[in-house]
């Protein structure tokens, strides 16, 4: 994770929190993980930030836990669902998560908070951690032409997909699209693959 932006989430994580569960529900991305995800399947949240997916996500049949680089939002997820499994981990090495751990992978608007030289390893090891015949799902935030930063520091990567889907060559494509997101308003890729 970029420093800055890690530093930004970790001093305003209840901001942010409070900021992300007053957005409108992701019933886009809830439609989406109903339609691919293996019900009762072993899940994680990569980039969980306060646990607004991971309490979803258990509620609906597909058990969870929640990894996150910033100790301020995993404070918050604890807060808001004490009952619920939330860690420390960091892009790219996510350590701590085994190779072939989960059935249901998770990764919503999180890559693009990486210098660009970590997007690829990251998505490598994110599709590690996937069982044989299980799902990831991955998100970002796309932004065109060059790296900006928000008026916080917030880093946001500008990437082509093709260096995503470059990562994810030996695993089955299941859905593919560019979007606008209803909960955040925001422009973001998509993509679903079966390992």
């Amino acid at each position: 994770m970029d420093r800055k932006t890690l530093a930004t989430y970790d001093h305003d994580a209840a901001a942010y929190a409070q900021e992300w569960h007053e957005q409108p529900t992701p019933v886009d991305l809830q439609d989406i993980v109903k339609r691919f995800f293996i019900r009762g399947g072993a899940t994680v949240d990569i980039g969980c930030g306060s646990g607004r997916e991971v309490g979803w996500l258990n509620a609906n049949g597909f058990p969870a836990t929640g990894v996150d680089a910033s100790d301020g939002l995993l404070a918050e997820a604890r807060k808001r669902y004490p009952a619920f499994t939330f860690a420390h981990a960091e892009l790219p090495a996510l350590s701590g998560i085994a190779a072939g751990a989960y059935d249901n992978v998770l990764c919503e608007t999180v890559i693009m908070h990486l210098d660009g030289a970590l997007i690829a390893p990251s998505v490598r090891r994110m599709l590690e951690t996937v069982k044989p015949g299980g799902i990831f799902y991955l998100s970002w935030r796309v932004t065109e032409d060059a790296d900006v930063r928000d008026p916080k520091g917030r880093l946001y990567a500008a990437f082509d997909a093709s260096l995503v889907r470059a990562e994810m060559k030996a695993a089955t494509l299941l859905f593919d699209e560019e979007v606008v997101s209803a909960s955040s308003g925001k422009k973001i890729h998509r993509l679903v693959v079966r390992k």
